[in-house]
């Protein structure tokens, strides 16, 4: 199944939390419903805090595989360490 092309890309590497939980958040609200975004942030706890806070707030999120090719970009790799995300905003 292809990978839906983001509409945005959020670099978060290296952003503590709780606010790479909030510019999530604020670059989804200014998305359309139903719209993609791409956040890439530090794996480990910044990864599973992130993807739990934006499911609670009801939008869907698919950890990517960083195997897999990027959903922007072509192949766009991730250095070890880093995650990404691939969220749509709920509403859509």
């Amino acid at each position: 199944m292809p990978l839906p092309t983001p509409s945005s890309c959020l670099d978060l590497r290296g952003t503590p939390c709780p606010l790479n939980f909030i510019r999530s958040r604020l670059a989804l609200e200014a998305l359309e419903p139903g719209a993609w975004l791409q956040v890439d942030l530090d794996a480990g706890e910044p990864e599973r805090m992130v993807a739990e806070g934006l499911r609670q707030a009801g939008h869907d999120v698919h950890p990517l595989n960083l195997q897999e090719p990027a959903a922007a970009g072509g192949d766009v790799p991730l250095p070890p360490g880093a995650a990404r995300l691939l969220v749509r905003r709920h509403g859509g």
